[in-house]
């Protein structure tokens, strides 16, 4: 992290060496000896959780402002989902079917980074959950491209470690799911979403409702296999019921291909523009 000092005190890190050079004695041994911001057992208390919560959303904020990260287009989609060449190995049929839009990810990605690259200072950023499935082809597309890419990852007891694909520089860790939905969507130029879970449902849901609300402003919102979200999702009914408006459906279109993506976010009306009313309410 670039450190760029303006203050004539002396630094943290000098103070923690010093710190590891006193005597040896009853009292420097004393946990209550320690430097607050140097002891992990008191950062980790539960009342500290608020100190944490603005650590998690600024550690990133300030290596991405520092590698000149302007905006982002954000791939949500499933870990299960295998590369074309697996699908043998696959779950499920569903699963192995769905391996075709790892390659629209990845061409997707790589599409997006090429774009970007063309501009000045660092704008469509590939930016996934750093994980397997479609968020390792986003983060593949964009290394075929040359370019950089961003992986939000997420400590779980399960998770391994994150894709090869993401650029070392870019790859973070959370603790709080808050915070990194936040991350994904605070630089979001358009966001993308690939057939996936209960995470991945998620991550839609949450996105819609902030445009939804005005909250956040209107971006291209793309839904890859309409199929796929036609099945597990009744959205006309939503509407019929009066549960969200008619105009709510307009928040989002279905997509297939990388191409057809890329076409339809060149095109998108009133991207940039924040709702300030709700229809229906």
């Amino acid at each position: 992290m670039k450190e760029d000092r303006r203050s004539r005190f002396r630094d943290a890190h000098t103070d923690i060496e010093t710190s590891h050079e006193v005597p040896d004695t009853a009292q420097t041994r004393a946990p209550s000896y320690k430097l607050a911001f140097n002891d992990d057992d008191f950062l980790c208390r539960d009342e500290l959780r608020p100190v944490r919560l603005q650590l998690e959303l600024l550690k990133p904020q300030m290596l991405m402002d520092e590698y000149g990260v302007d905006s982002t287009v954000v791939l949500f989609g499933g870990a299960r989902i295998p590369r074309p060449e697996h699908k043998d190995q696959a779950r499920t049929q569903t699963l192995a079917d769905l391996s075709k839009y790892y390659d629209e990810a990845r061409e997707f990605a790589r599409l997006m980074t090429l774009r970007g690259m063309q501009e000045e200072g660092r704008e469509y950023v590939v930016c996934t959950g750093g994980g397997p499935g479609v968020m390792e082809a986003g983060n593949r597309g964009a290394q075929d491209a040359g370019g950089v890419s961003i992986g939000l990852n997420i400590v779980l007891p399960h998770e391994q470690a994150p894709n090869e694909f993401v650029s070392p520089d870019l790859c973070f860790n959370f603790h709080y799911f808050a915070i990194r939905k936040m991350h994904f969507l605070m630089r979001a130029r358009a966001v993308t979403v690939f057939p996936g879970g209960f995470g991945t449902l998620d991550e839609t849901f949450e996105a819609l409702t902030l445009i939804q609300t005005g909250r956040m402003e209107r971006v291209p919102f793309l839904l890859f296999g309409e199929a796929f979200w036609r099945s597990i999702i009744n959205w006309e009914a939503l509407s019929e019921a009066g549960t969200i408006s008619a105009e709510d459906l307009d928040l989002f279109r279905f997509v297939e291909t990388a191409q057809e993506a890329v076409d339809i976010i060149d095109n998108w009306e009133g991207a940039g523009t924040k709702r300030d009313v709700i229809p229906g309410r």
